[in-house]
């Protein structure tokens, strides 16, 4: 008889219902298994896995002509999830479950088969699980390797299965398999130990302020210095004094690391914000995702945490500018001829660069060998648009021998830092509470800082000159005030006064610099 079993597939980052039908003709004169409905390669492999781990497995032999069919046909199912369902739907045409059928449609399938009739683990379990529970299912049946990935949903039991024999047992209730549970609490708590701390880092007052700021405001960072300056040891310790996670940004993190197979938590979900550092050698694919079938880039492994951009002027221009779009939107939206996907990609971005080819133009310990065309073409590098886009560029001096080895107290801690930085966000989330697309100060528009950055009456004409002076663009203006709004929220200010405008104004060295004609022109 004809069977019909609840699966799930995935486009892009989401989850969609799928159901696998089967249908076996005994009476035909040759054994055939054809599948339809857009699988691709790896699914239409699964013809061979699915009949090979049946047969390991003690089921009779598949014969007669047989048709897979997976529902919607019109959506290109990807990858080999498949196999546990279109191998569950073919022993449910046998008759293997007839006693059975009101059990089989209270559950959802998803796995990988070996030949040996084990199940494998598969890549985006998160959303699939989603899916199931969304569409209404009570239970699904996934890998073992993947069930505590699985089971931080809730409102679904996630059950874990080694083999096609366990799942056999399960629905036979000869061995009913038991749900994970997990403490998503004692996740959390465990994902708050850091090893790294701002602490260690000695001297860079300046640069940890910044750093405190766009923490604080969600502002992009540029940090400028010598080579050993500390820019790195810097970035890294970023994620450990921004705002705790909620656990709809760790679902929403995890979903995108389980699809793109990036996933190494061993508990199966991202409780601290990721750090992602790309080469300098990377692609625009590899920044903001594509590929054939397109995954998620760098931009969206990032999501609600850091991507770190090391030698920024080393990348390509090419690549650097695909950022635009994703710095400014929030999400990456990637076109094919047969598809249009969308995967999320709000992160901070922070970069590090050398003030010059040779890297020593701010070093006064060692002598520049760059003249002055060198170095404009080595800034040129980045353009006038992408900068722009970074509200704050900080100087990161070199450190003396002698502050290295003096002996003194260690500096201010990450957690202290962090304090001040959850203190401003919550400022922020109060005042944006009816804004569905605001959660911080760098997120507002032209029309939100007119609303929320208001200025006095004695400020905008010094500004006004400010502006003149550097050829700031318009921009560059927004961005000003919205790192002076950040000032002000983690000195829990109402207002916007000139300090705090001239403190955000000192954090645009580049434009001190030259101006973003001369970036756009090199």
């Amino acid at each position: 008889m004809p069977a019909k079993i609840a699966s799930q597939a995935i486009y892009g980052i989401d989850p969609f219902q799928v159901w696998v039908e089967a249908d076996i003709c005994a009476y035909a004169n040759e054994t055939t298994i054809t599948i339809v409905g857009l699988p691709d390669a790896a699914v239409r492999e699964s013809r061979e896995r699915v009949r090979a781990a049946m047969s390991n497995s003690g089921y009779s032999a598949l014969t007669g002509r047989i048709t897979i069919n997976l529902s919607p046909a019109d959506k290109r199912k990807e990858g080999p999830a498949l196999d546990l369902p279109i191998a569950i739907a073919l022993l449910t045409a046998q008759n293997v479950f007839k006693n059975h059928l009101q059990r089989v449609a209270e559950h959802t399938f998803v796995g990988e088969l070996s030949l040996d009739g084990t199940i494998r683990p598969i890549n985006g379990i998160l959303p699939l699980v989603i899916g199931a529970r969304n569409a209404g299912f009570k239970a699904i049946i996934v890998p073992k390797e993947n069930a505590e990935e699985g089971a931080v949903v809730e409102g679904i039991d996630v059950l874990p299965a080694k083999s096609l024999s366990d799942v056999d047992a399960h629905i036979k209730e000869i061995a009913v398999i038991a749900p994970v549970k997990l403490d998503i609490n004692k996740l959390f708590a465990n994902a708050s130990e850091c090893t790294l701390d701002f602490a260690d880092v000695r001297g860079q007052n300046d640069a940890k302020r910044a750093l405190e700021i766009a923490a604080a405001g969600g502002h992009n960072i540029l940090m400028i210095g010598p080579p050993g300056s500390g820019k790195t040891m810097l970035a890294k310790r970023l994620p450990t004094i921004l705002s705790d996670m909620s656990f709809e940004e760790a679902i929403e993190t995890t979903k995108i690391h389980s699809v793109a197979g990036q996933l190494t938590s061993s508990h199966g979900l991202i409780a601290i914000r990721p750090f992602r550092s790309p080469h300098h050698t990377a692609s625009s694919v590899a920044l903001v995702g594509g590929g054939n079938p397109p995954k998620p880039g760098e931009v969206s492994l990032a999501h609600h945490g850091v991507l770190f951009l090391d030698e920024m002027p080393e990348f390509q221009r090419s690549v650097l500018e695909v950022l635009r779009q994703p710095l400014e939107d929030g999400v990456v939206n990637i076109s094919r001829a047969t598809m249009s996907l969308s995967f999320p990609a709000k992160f901070l971005l922070v970069g590090a660069m050398n003030p010059c080819p040779c890297g020593y133009s701010t070093d006064p310990n060692r002598p520049c060998t760059c003249s002055p065309l060198q170095i404009q073409r080595y800034t040129g590098r980045l353009s006038g648009p992408l900068l722009d886009r970074i509200d704050i560029h900080i100087d990161v001096p070199a450190i003396s021998v002698r502050e290295l080895t003096r002996q003194t107290e260690p500096g201010e801690s990450s957690l202290s830092i962090r304090k001040r930085v959850q203190q401003a966000r919550e400022i922020q989330r109060k005042r944006y509470a009816k804004f569905k697309n605001i959660h911080c100060n760098a997120h507002l528009g032209t029309r939100e800082i007119k609303r929320f950055c208001r200025l006095s009456d004695e400020i905008i004409p010094k500004l006004e000159q400010t502006l003149e002076r550097f050829k700031l663009s318009a921009r560059a203006y927004d961005r000003i005030v919205k790192v002076a709004r950040t000032i002000a929220d983690l000195e829990q200010e109402e207002n916007i006064s000139w300090l705090h405008l001239s403190e955000a104004i000192g954090y645009r060295t580049l434009d001190r610099m030259t101006t973003n004609e001369d970036f756009s022109n090199s």
